[in-house]
């Protein structure tokens, strides 16, 4: 018997005077700044429990892949110690799991839900509901360009590039606000997919926001533990529609979460992944 969870998500509604999506990372609210400029759109949505069936979700087809590997470091309270630990174990894992050649991190988010407070400092992220994908094409490209040295980048940007968001639930099972991920092969890439500029102090990125579509597959591994793990492909250079480019993911309100599980807390490296 496969489990759902119905609930409501949150997908993007473009601003209604056609002008571009912006999200800006520290806008200041108190000078009444708005931190964007777009509308949640809430729908109602069916979301597959897959456990048990994670072998059907691969990288290349749906644009996320499921395994299992306890990490060796487990305490995620200090970002140094994250950098030195956990960083070197899971540039392994990623290359054993997709076979690139090189994988180099260029940050990592811990997320710790707190009920009542903002998510608005780096030390404070939470769960985010709301329907995304990391990194738009040119926003990956630039990536790399401010990743790799000058000398490096161009010769790099030849060869099949993806960027892979590593996420795993740590402390214990992220029963609480779940992860759901979206089936690439239910998205329409060129009408789902809204570029939302990501502007910061000195700089401006790009995400995807995704629009609703009832075709949408979401997919999540209940009661994920800190030994299982995502593969997230936020981009990808092959873009001839033999491979899932990407895969929109946001956290969700699960009706089946029983009273008095812990908070969801969770940890996701950002990675540039090449290949021979």
């Amino acid at each position: 018997m496969t489990s759902t969870a119905t609930t409501t998500l949150n997908y993007l509604l473009a601003p209604l005077d056609g002008s571009r999506p912006y999200t800006d990372i520290n806008a200041d609210t108190a000078k009444g700044k708005p931190v964007n400029n777009w509308l949640k759109d809430p729908h109602e949505m069916r979301i597959e429990d897959v456990r048990g069936k994670e072998e059907l979700y691969k990288l290349d087809s749906a644009g996320f892949q499921y395994g299992r590997e306890a990490p060796k470091h487990t305490s995620f309270l200090n970002d140094d110690e994250i950098e030195r630990e956990y960083y070197p174990e899971s540039i392994d894992l990623i290359k054993r799991v997709t076979g690139a050649t090189k994988v180099v991190i260029f940050d990592h988010t811990v997320r710790r839900r707190r009920p009542g407070e903002l998510g608005n400092s780096p030390q404070k992220r939470q769960p985010v509901p709301q329907a995304h994908v990391d990194q738009t094409p040119a926003a990956s490209v630039a990536r790399v360009h401010r990743h790799l040295p000058p000398t490096e980048a161009p010769a790099f940007l030849r060869r099949r590039f993806q960027i892979i968001n590593l996420w795993r639930p740590i402390s214990h099972a992220a029963v609480d606000w779940p992860l759901a991920l979206c089936d690439f092969r239910s998205v329409d890439f060129e009408k789902d997919l809204t570029p939302v500029a990501l502007i910061y102090p000195d700089r401006e990125g790009e995400t995807f926001g995704v629009k609703y579509n009832p075709n949408h597959q979401w997919k999540y591994l209940k009661g994920m533990t800190p030994e299982e793990f995502v593969l997230i492909k936020c981009s990808d250079s092959v873009q001839d529609g033999s491979v899932a480019r990407l895969a929109a993911h946001t956290a969700f309100q699960d009706p089946n979460t029983p009273e008095g599980a812990p908070p969801r807390e969770s940890i996701e490296l950002r990675t540039l992944v090449f290949y021979d």
